[in-house]
């Protein structure tokens, strides 16, 4: 007997022009609505390996078009600006130029056949979920507009993270603003990238998820996006499933990489009351095939605009269907990451006598990672929040975040700004950072702030000679040769030979170790 497949399971999408041996049919013009992070990077890769295809990047804001437009672009992402200029500027004997930046939203719009949606969802600060749900006012705009100025059946891909049957809502909005006799499809097709690798991640994902209706124009729909991306992904790896599924599983993800950067950060605390080494337990677990060695990384907590929003959205959908059960269990990862940053600054405070008044710091790294310069939810925000609350002194040094950016993240979250502006100074490099300093306090993992000797990848590409600073190496003796007596080196992120430090006078303290 023949086993027959079900026709609500995944399968592999790209059934069309297997051996790619003709240029992808279908889509000629695509619009993305969004040129930030997941839009910005997504659309320069889609137009450098399609050719034919032109995709234009649209966004009100003025400044942040004008700044794609050059080579100092408004994010940082190795190996981003090459792929933007391979397909923005063209090639004058192989290449036509087919990416493009624009604020003329409507026109484009009005000409395009596949919009991609890539606008802000993040969590609502207003209202009814308050806090925990996913604020679509943003995604609601852009599909108001798309109404508005369609002239023609549009193809309409959500990648902004979403909750559950969003897509319902983006279909109730079209058809009370469309012109009559008009269709719009409606496609999920989630991003997973992480900042600092996004470009590899698109370049060679580990899948493409489409979710779309399980109906004629449906299924079509997904083929047409699917043979955009299969001008340089597998086929294999190219994926459809049931639309509302396409949608949870983002936020599944992202709760589960969450997931297990919190068991760790958990099992830390454990590590330093018992005198076990956090490392090698991760080193230990990961040996097991069934769990893998990825995201198994102690740390000062998660940050990123994605982990928390989508996990406090995740919870409020259980608690919405009255799962509450569920909705504590999601919870409770952010509650660990809370509680992850605030036991730091409790043992930063400890082991400075407890107290931090007068004290300065130098803080080393902003970003909430490295190779980016993205600083939402970044953990350094609490960790600086709480020392200055303490009384202390803060000088921060970030090879890319700018001052201005630093300043804007601390003031739309940090109470007492205001009166701790004298307390805070952004420096330039991390020997001004350290000059007179009683503590390093180490946020971020840049290769720069490691002593460990391995070689630092130089990434070009950015307006702020960022390959520059990142083949510099802080010289650890020059830090010690600055800083008052006693020297503390407070590791969030577990990046220094702590041994090393301590050869040179340094009194440190990593996670996950007595």
């Amino acid at each position: 007997m023949h086993s027959q497949r079900r026709s609500d399971t995944p399968m592999a999408a790209y059934q069309v022009n297997p051996d790619r041996s003709t240029k992808p049919v279908g889509i000629k013009k695509i619009c993305c609505i969004g040129a930030g992070y997941v839009g910005g990077p997504t659309s320069a890769v889609i137009a450098s390996k399609n050719p034919d295809i032109q995709v234009t990047v649209v966004d009100y804001n003025r400044e942040r078009i004008e700044a794609w437009q050059t080579d100092d672009l408004p994010i940082y992402e190795p190996g981003l600006l090459e792929v933007v200029k391979f397909a923005r500027d063209g090639n004058l004997t192989k290449r036509t130029p087919n990416l493009f930046f624009s604020t003329d939203v409507d026109r484009c719009i009005a000409e395009a056949e596949l919009i991609l949606l890539s606008v802000n969802t993040p969590t609502k600060s207003l209202g009814r979920g308050a806090g925990h749900a996913s604020e679509l006012s943003y995604l609601e705009s852009a599909v108001r507009k798309i109404g508005e100025v369609a002239e023609s059946n549009k193809i309409i891909v959500e990648k902004s993270t979403v909750p559950c049957r969003a897509a319902d809502t983006l279909r109730d909005v079209l058809v009370a603003t469309a012109k009559p006799g008009l269709h719009f499809e409606i496609l999920s097709n989630p991003e997973f990238l992480a900042e600092g690798t996004a470009i590899r991640n698109l370049l060679n994902p580990d899948r493409i998820l489409i979710g779309s209706l399980k109906t004629p124009r449906g299924l079509e729909a997904a083929q047409a996006l699917a043979a955009v991306y299969g001008a340089w992904v597998d086929p294999d790896r190219i994926i459809t499933i049931n639309l509302y599924s396409s949608e949870l599983a983002k936020l599944a993800a992202n709760a589960l990489l969450a997931q297990r950067i919190s068991s760790v950060n958990a099992l830390s605390a454990m590590c330093e009351s018992v005198g076990a080494d956090i490392d090698e337990v991760s080193y230990a677990i990961g040996l097991d095939k069934r769990i893998g060695s990825r995201m198994l990384k102690a740390s000062v907590g998660f940050g990123g605009s994605c982990f928390r929003k989508d996990i406090l959205s995740l919870a409020y959908i259980a608690e919405s269907l009255h799962l509450f059960e569920v909705a504590d269990y999601w919870r409770s990862i952010v509650d660990i990451n809370e509680y992850q940053k605030d036991r730091f600054t409790r043992r930063i405070v400890r082991c400075l006598y407890n107290s931090l008044s007068g004290k300065t710091l130098a803080v080393f790294g902003f970003a909430y990672k490295k190779d980016t310069g993205d600083t939402r939810e970044t953990a350094a925000i609490t960790v600086i929040d709480n020392v200055l609350t303490e009384g202390a002194n803060v000088r921060i040094y970030d090879p890319l975040v700018k001052e201005t950016q630093i300043r804007h993240e601390l003031k739309n979250t940090t109470a007492r700004l205001d009166c701790a502006e004298k307390q805070l100074t952004v420096c330039e490099s991390a020997y001004e950072a350290c000059t007179g300093a009683d503590a390093v306090i180490i946020l971020t993992e840049w290769d720069e702030f490691s002593n460990q000797g391995e070689p630092v990848r130089r990434d070009s590409g950015h307006g702020r000679k960022t390959e520059e600073r990142a083949g510099r190496k802080v010289d650890w003796a020059r830090v010690a040769a600055l800083m008052r007596r006693p020297m503390f080196v407070f590791d969030g992120r577990n990046i220094v030979d702590a041994g090393a430090l301590e050869g040179l006078g340094f009194r440190v303290e990593c996670i996950g170790k007595a």
